[in-house]
């Protein structure tokens, strides 16, 4: 854990380093799969906020391959599972792990700033339409969480780290009970959590990774293999996302918020299956955290 301490600060040194304009494709009007792109004129955001949005990546991507390594450890001798709140209290225990901490704490703003940002502006041009909707809300979301987690990495930095995500989640989910129509709020959550696991795991098997990603300085074989480990990774999340919604509804359809599970308890579902598929997902959260390292150099961030 000492070497990821000191490698997070090399690549947060090395990213806030980058230049910011990446290099054009060949073809300007074609993405990463060779087809048309159709999105409208668009510009970058402020620099400061593209900056921390890239460290918000690398945040992500050492909690995911800490997450994975800890739950391959797991595995094979004595140890435990943790999440994103475990990973954060591992990360305080490194080398300059207070340090390292509000290096995090501050990508995670600035990622959380981009994502409601990209809510509200609609970079890509996708409109009102129901699909659009939910893509929009969901990167709101997406963005409100993770400045949550931000939180977190502050308080954990300052030495308050009482509450965990999980006892977290379940007094949102007693709150939820205790309101008119709670235990319906309760299901569209379970349900959209699902939902976007398995949006994650079809995205695993799609054509192209993403227009998202400026890949077209990336060639071969670097480039198969960049691909290849990154759909591994996001279908190792969308399973975890689709264990979270299943613990999610059976709290709802019992009533009852003691069944809500996260990260650690999803792992732990697969780790009743047998030893290899937990390892498998495992080995794909790290994965995954090397997509967002690809994320934190490729990714194209910009608002309209």
């Amino acid at each position: 854990m000492v070497f990821w301490g000191a490698r997070a600060v090399d690549l947060a040194s090395e990213i806030l380093e980058l230049p910011w304009t990446l290099p054009r494709a060949t073809r300007p009007d074609l993405d990463d799969s060779g087809l048309p792109v159709t999105s409208p004129t668009i510009k970058d955001v402020a620099p400061w906020v593209e900056r921390l949005a890239r460290v918000g990546y690398l945040a992500k991507a050492l909690l995911y391959i800490t997450i994975g390594l800890v739950a391959a450890r797991a595995a094979f001798g004595p140890g435990r599972t943790t999440d994103t709140h475990g990973a954060l209290r591992l990360v305080h225990g490194m080398t300059f792990g207070r340090v390292i901490l509000l290096v995090i704490a501050g990508g995670l703003v600035g990622y959380a700033v981009w994502r409601v940002v990209e809510a509200i502006v609609d970079p890509d041009g996708r409109g009102v339409g129901p699909k659009a909707v939910a893509l929009r809300a969901g990167s709101a979301g997406r963005g409100l969480l993770h400045g949550a987690l931000a939180i977190t990495a502050l308080r954990l930095a300052y030495g308050d780290g009482s509450a965990t995500s999980h006892d977290r989640a379940r007094e949102w989910t007693d709150r939820a009970f205790a309101v008119p129509g709670g235990t319906l709020l309760v299901w569209i959550a379970a349900a959209s959590i699902t939902g976007y696991g398995i949006y994650q795991l079809y995205r695993s098997y799609a054509p192209k990774l993403g227009r998202q990603l400026d890949l077209s300085q990336v060639r071969e074989p670097a480039l198969g293999w960049v691909v290849g480990v990154s759909r591994f990774g996001i279908g190792a999340r969308g399973v975890v996302f689709c264990l979270i919604g299943f613990f999610l509804a059976r709290a709802a359809s019992q009533h009852d918020a003691a069944q809500v599970g996260g990260i650690r308890e999803s792992l732990g579902m697969v780790a009743t299956i047998g030893r290899w598929p937990f390892v498998v997902v495992a080995l794909g959260l790290v994965a995954y955290g090397v997509y967002e390292l690809v994320n934190a150099r490729y990714r194209r961030i910009r608002a309209s």
